[in-house]
């Protein structure tokens, strides 16, 4: 087992922690480099997805796993950022320019909602993000002049200083650049005061409000950045499909993403990209399992949205850090192989707010 000896306070507040974590995520690196050669063009597309999808999660596991803030609208925010992005590159806008547009539009509408939703918590903000969700959906369909309605519309390849990256290996590179800046900026936030603010507030606002931490400026600001990263992922996903309409952001999409980031482990930036994996991978899985069943159950349309539940309820309630969660288990318990204790391992309890202020 590994035993990190600590001299300096710089240490606590590395990103790479120990020589074993720069070898692996080198490794890691070179993987994802040499990924558009060592994959098929199917595969490398997934991947793509789950890029995408990891961008979304960091924003959202922001809010709901270091600030305690669920939302279940965030495909709002999401469908702001794409029809931002294909708006503005189809009337001729640079990609990085659109880019930011889509980022910062979506951080404002984070604000615009953040800012009301300061007076309600828990279940009552969940309900108040799923109306907001409601209502850029149904914008979205009515505001035919812009956003082509429910007719849809169509997303121009991303193009700047007269470069066009039509191909899939180039936007790979493009979204791979995006999701490690926004992962080193995530990082580097929670190790900051601020950072340290959203996670004070998450374990207990009384608490946080006491020490002189100013609750709505931390929590808007939370919103903002977490709608801002959804605004970026959503801009890639629009280049990526090529084609938007409302129903794409609806509160199922809402749903898959709030489920990545508590199958991948809240509280954890690694469980964001084990929840995209999974959010990506599941699907195929249900597809290839369709041929082993009977026809009644295999063709049946809601079988995906009953595994999603079933797959949510477990891991509510017999592992509720995650896959991360369990992926440190499962490490603990080969470190310290055959030197372990029986109880080490059992389920813990994760505790709600209230629970915590009994």
């Amino acid at each position: 087992m590994r035993f990190i000896f600590k001299t300096d306070y710089d240490q606590d507040i590395r990103i790479v922690k120990h020589g074993g974590q720069a070898f692996w995520y080198g490794l890691l690196g070179l993987f994802l480099l040499g990924a558009p050669w060592i994959l098929s063009e199917y595969v490398l597309a997934q991947l793509v997805f789950v890029l995408i999808y990891a961008t979304v999660g960091l924003g959202l596991m922001l809010l709901a796993g270091f600030t305690g803030q669920f939302s279940i609208g965030h495909a709002a925010f999401l469908g702001v950022g794409a029809y931002t992005q294909a708006v503005l590159t189809n009337a001729g806008w640079p990609f990085p320019l659109a880019l930011a547009c889509s980022g910062g539009l979506s951080a404002i509408v984070g604000i615009v909602i953040g800012v009301p939703a300061l007076r309600v918590k828990g279940i009552y903000l969940g309900i108040a993000t799923l109306a907001f969700g409601f209502i850029v959906e149904e914008g979205l369909a009515r505001w035919e002049s812009v956003t082509g309605g429910n007719a849809g519309l169509h997303v121009k390849s991303p193009a700047m200083f007269g470069w066009t990256l039509d191909s899939n290996t180039e936007f790979y590179f493009l979204c791979l650049v995006v999701v490690v800046l926004s992962t080193l900026a995530i990082l580097n936030l929670l190790r900051s005061p601020t950072g340290r603010a959203f996670v004070a507030i998450r374990d207990s606002e009384i608490s946080a409000q006491s020490m002189g931490i100013h609750l709505a400026r931390y929590k808007t600001m939370s919103f903002a950045l977490s709608a801002g990263l959804a605004g970026l992922g959503g801009a890639l996903y629009a280049h990526k499909i090529k084609f938007l309409s409302p129903e794409q952001f609806n509160i199922v999409q809402s749903i898959d993403l709030l489920l990545m980031v508590v199958v991948g482990g809240l509280g954890s930036v690694h469980g964001v990209f084990l929840g995209a994996i999974f959010l990506i991978t599941m699907p195929q899985l249900i597809a290839m399992g369709k041929d082993y069943l009977p026809d009644s159950v295999g063709q049946s349309p809601g079988l995906q949205a009953v595994v999603y539940g079933v797959v949510l309820v477990a891991f509510v309630m017999f592992e509720p850090h995650g896959l991360y969660g369990r992926w440190l288990k499962m490490r603990t318990y080969l470190q310290m192989f055959p030197f372990y204790r029986a109880g080490m391992f059992k389920r813990q309890k994760a505790f709600q707010k209230s629970d915590r202020l009994k």
